[in-house]
């Protein structure tokens, strides 16, 4: 399994980087700059060094900058090609015309000069940590080899007694939550929080923490994204006296929550004084030492370090090496000795710094990924806690799992599994390690039931063909409309539209199957989809939820594919809607969702869309309205989509559009 698994991601790393190369290859320079994803002209100035010794420079120019490239990204740093450059940094802070990058080494001189340019390219570091993580697994003794045995199925995980805590730190939890906390309490081993949208996964989970923590254990706490992880830590800060350290690299937390961070923190720590000096001094030496000659292999011609400085004590010449040239090598040599010497000593201190600061936490919190570490190497954690565990990676969620002894995990793997982007990895990497273990071991799983997020309505599908029925929407939100929100009715507009939008219909499906003009197109070379007139619709219907005086933050617009996403966000002017694929809305929620579904094609070739996970994203997101706009002559071809129409002609507005129609 294991073996499997170092495969998959060597294939899922080779594509990443492999698309990361052509990219930069197949675009000009300029055209890379205009999609955001390059900044040319640049001039860089060194600004010193940060916690972990880390370089930075500052990359800026007169011009504004324009770019996606953001706060956290991986990018390249070249001159002119930068398919000849390997070197690479993190952005940590970005302003108009400037992005300041952190390097691991001092930078080379050609950094500070005009004319440097960055891309944005993939991070490496996560695959190497998720290699390291399964070689860990695959060798371990103790504690650890019987955790990999019950994930590999060769043990069965102890059942999970319940062990009701004397009380709740959290008052509101319901009883679905308290049932999860107190089993998670009583298990040994293993388990599994099954979430779906809005029933609190994240706020039993924090309650989890506090427990444990009140029973004296040491807690680790990881998700795959850094929103998810500072969500968790957002959380935890509200319990005053909890020691909450956030790992990771400062430059991708949030700003408010920067002073939990392990950065912050080893900085304000009294001794750190000392491995700033030392830091500084180096920088000084190292300085000194680059007025002399470096001794590289065209210098040297051979020979050692030794062999220099006793050549040079007896001021002797060698192999056509003039004594000026023995001598300025044997300079470098004794420099970067002390360099190396006061470098050592910064790390060693700040790695005893770190050593403290992690023992005296209750609670460590970070991405699956930053948890990799050097400085997290041999700490070990009484509970590990993974949120988000079915958007992780196997591999991902086995880098915080060496860390621990028993595992609580949180999910639901009836929404979108992780993006893979190669094919021959996709099955091995897409089945996630949450859901294996949820249909391996039931006994140590609970649903959670009762959902705060969306119209019972909304809800009723999706709990019935997902969720084997079992979701109740909460009296807060059971009858939740927009008239509920105090907006006004559609009066003013014709019908159809007025159906559409009314203020009182939770859920609308408008059927475009008698339009002619209805049908999907696909781009030159694009093996996306597009669909014009449910462009139009959408749009339609966006300006009639704005003329009803809706907030444009409180609209999402989905759509599975991404050349409609593109058109959309074409078409939609107005930038405080969000427009994203079905991937980029999962964990998020809108008031409105408008899905437009685009297949619509003589063949009733639904493609992608038959991935019923997509779909439960797609229908979950909204909270008071939900409009479904499709060709339901082409998606009825599907038993999911056939039972979605037969579903909103029984319990909401189904509108069959024809040609008399108003655009």
């Amino acid at each position: 399994h294991y073996e499997k698994l170092l495969k998959a991601i060597e294939l899922e790393r080779k594509t990443e980087m492999e698309n990361a190369i052509e990219e930069i290859k197949r675009t000009s320079a300029f055209e890379r700059e205009k999609e955001g994803k390059a900044i040319l002209d640049l001039k860089g100035k060194y600004v010193g060094m940060e916690v972990g010794g880390l370089h930075l420079v500052k990359l800026g120019r007169k011009k504004a900058i324009e770019t996606d490239i953001s706060v956290g990204d991986v990018v390249l740093i070249s001159l002119k090609d930068p398919l000849k450059s390997d070197l690479y940094g993190t952005v940590v802070e970005k302003t108009k015309r400037s992005l300041t990058v952190a390097l691991t080494d001092h930078p080379p001189r050609w950094v500070l000069k005009d004319k440097v340019r960055i891309d944005l390219f993939f991070n490496d570091v996560t695959f190497k940590r998720m290699e390291d993580a399964i070689r860990k697994i695959m060798k371990a003794k103790g504690r650890l080899s019987v955790l990999r045995d019950i994930m590999l199925g060769r043990v069965k995980p102890a059942s999970p007694a319940n062990y009701t805590p004397s009380h709740f730190f959290d008052e509101n939890l319901n009883e679905y939550q308290k049932e999860c906390v107190s089993l998670s309490l009583g298990s040994k081993d293993i388990f599994l929080i099954h979430g779906p949208p809005g029933t609190g996964k994240t706020r039993t989970l924090t309650e989890i923490i506090v427990q444990e923590v009140m029973r004296g254990n040491k807690v680790l706490a990881t998700a795959d994204s850094n929103t998810a992880a500072d969500n968790i830590l957002m959380n935890l800060i509200k319990y005053k006296g909890l020691k909450v350290v956030r790992i990771g690299h400062p430059a991708r937390v949030e700003k408010e929550l920067k002073q939990h961070t392990l950065s912050f923190l080893i900085e304000n720590e009294p001794d750190y004084s000392t491995v700033r000096y030392l830091r500084e001094e180096a920088q000084k030496l190292s300085e000194k030492r680059d007025s002399f000659l470096k001794p590289t292999p065209q210098f040297r011609r051979g020979l050692s370090d030794e062999e220099i400085l006793r050549l040079s004590k007896r001021k002797g010449s060698v192999r056509g090496l003039s004594k000026a040239v023995i001598s300025s090598m044997a300079r470098w040599i004794e420099y970067n000795v002390k360099v190396q010497k006061f470098y050592e000593e910064a790390k060693n201190l700040e790695e005893r710094i770190v050593k403290r600061i992690l023992e005296r936490s209750d609670v460590v919190v970070g991405t699956n990924s930053s948890v990799g570490m050097e400085y997290m190497e041999n700490h070990v954690f009484d509970v590990v806690v993974i949120d988000e565990a079915s958007q992780s990676t196997e591999p991902s969620c086995l880098i915080p799992i060496i860390h621990g002894k028993k595992i609580v995990m949180s999910g639901d793997h009836k929404q979108l599994p992780p993006t893979i982007l190669n094919p021959q990895a996709e099955p091995i990497l897409s089945k996630t390690l949450f859901e294996r273990l949820i249909e391996s071991y039931p006994s140590n799983s609970r649903l959670l039931r009762i959902q705060y997020r969306m119209n019972e309505k909304i809800m009723e599908f999706s709990s019935k063909f997902f969720y084997g029925g079992k979701l109740i929407a909460d009296e807060s939100v059971k009858s939740r409309t927009l008239r509920s929100l105090g907006i006004k009715n559609a009066s003013s507009f014709e019908h159809p539209l007025k159906d559409i939008l009314s203020p009182d219909e939770p859920l609308v499906l408008v059927d475009t199957s008698e339009i002619p003009e209805r049908f999907e197109r696909q781009r030159p070379g694009s093996t996306s989809r597009e669909n014009a007139l449910e462009a139009n619709i959408v749009c339609t219907i966006v300006d009639g939820f704005l003329k009803m005086k809706v907030s444009p933050g409180e609209i999402g617009v989905i759509t599975p594919y991404d050349d409609q996403v593109d058109l959309l966000k074409r078409m939609i002017k107005n930038e405080g809607i969000k427009v994203s694929s079905v991937d980029g809305f999962q964990g998020r929620e809108k008031e409105i969702i408008i899905l437009s579904l685009v297949r619509s094609n003589k063949r009733k070739d639904v493609g992608f869309l038959m991935d019923e996970r997509r779909l439960n994203v797609s229908l979950t997101r909204a909270k008071s309205k939900l409009v479904i706009i499709g060709d339901f002559s082409t998606l009825s071809h599907d038993p999911l989509y056939r039972a979605l129409l037969i579903h909103v002609k029984d319990n909401g507005k189904y509108i069959l559009f024809n040609n008399a129609i108003f655009w």
